[in-house]
């Protein structure tokens, strides 16, 4: 059996590599969640060495990271969103912290990530496609969606604000903010609200955004159906995630 000293300095020593490699990429996730590892081998060596048993810590509830909870909204949807609809669900149904200024750089973040390590997440949060297959400005996604519910077509954007508002109306929280939410996004649906102007009503709400969303989805899915072939034969993993580039993206990565 190998000695636990040895075996701890193993890992510590594999852990520094591993931060600086993370931080070598610009991957400041995995860098912390390594760092953090790296403290609590080198606090056991430390122990082992004194002689004196660690000390238990209590365990608190663990945080959830920005990109956890930019997942769990994103996963509530079903859909294409902006970053102001990411933020506002997770506030409301999981009593998310996030921000709107703090999505802005995530994309990059797992683009570079993928570049680094391609596959090496279960998930990553990505770009919504056009029609030119470029990254959609401001549209998240998630990698786990099949290619067509990446894409938008002409009638994308609708069909995915109804199956968002569908999503809000089905899902039941406590929090006031899912009902203002949820009253916001039933303004722009015909039909989903009452001349009395009471609280809103989940069911008459998802009931008239299904019955809008049934008028546009032939269309909208045979047009998702196209851009998908193409993407699929035109471009390779890290495009069909994170798009393809384009003069103005080409131009703007040269100036950096």
């Amino acid at each position: 059996m190998s000695d636990p000293l040895d075996e701890l300095e193993r890992r510590i020593d594999g852990l520094r590599a591993g931060v600086r490699k993370a931080m070598r990429v610009r991957d400041g996730a995995t860098a912390r969640v390594l760092r953090a590892e790296l403290r609590a081998a080198e606090r056991a060596w430390d122990a082992l060495v004194s002689g004196e048993q660690p000390r238990a810590r209590a365990a608190g509830p663990r945080l959830v990271t920005v990109r956890e909870q930019v997942h769990q909204a994103l996963a509530l949807l079903g859909a294409a969103a902006q970053p102001r609809l990411v933020v506002a669900v997770s506030g409301a149904f999981f009593a998310g912290t996030i921000r709107s200024a703090q999505l802005t750089s995530l994309r990059r973040d797992e683009e570079r990530s993928f570049r680094s390590t391609p596959h090496g997440r279960p998930y990553y949060l990505c770009a919504a496609l056009t029609d030119r297959l470029s990254p959609a400005r401001g549209l998240l996604t998630l990698s786990t969606w099949p290619l067509e519910r990446r894409v938008v077509g002409p009638l994308s954007p609708r069909v995915d604000f109804l199956t968002c508002a569908i999503a809000v109306a089905t899902h039941d929280s406590d929090d006031e903010r899912a009902l203002r939410l949820l009253a916001r996004m039933a303004r722009n649906v015909p039909g989903a609200t009452a001349a009395d102007l009471g609280p809103p009503d989940r069911r008459r709400i998802a009931e008239a955004a299904r019955a809008e969303l049934a008028v546009h989805a032939e269309r909208d899915t045979r047009d998702r159906a196209e851009l998908a072939r193409r993407a699929t034969s035109q471009l390779g993993d890290v495009a069909r995630l994170f798009g393809a580039a384009t003069l103005g993206t080409i131009k703007e990565e040269t100036a950096t």
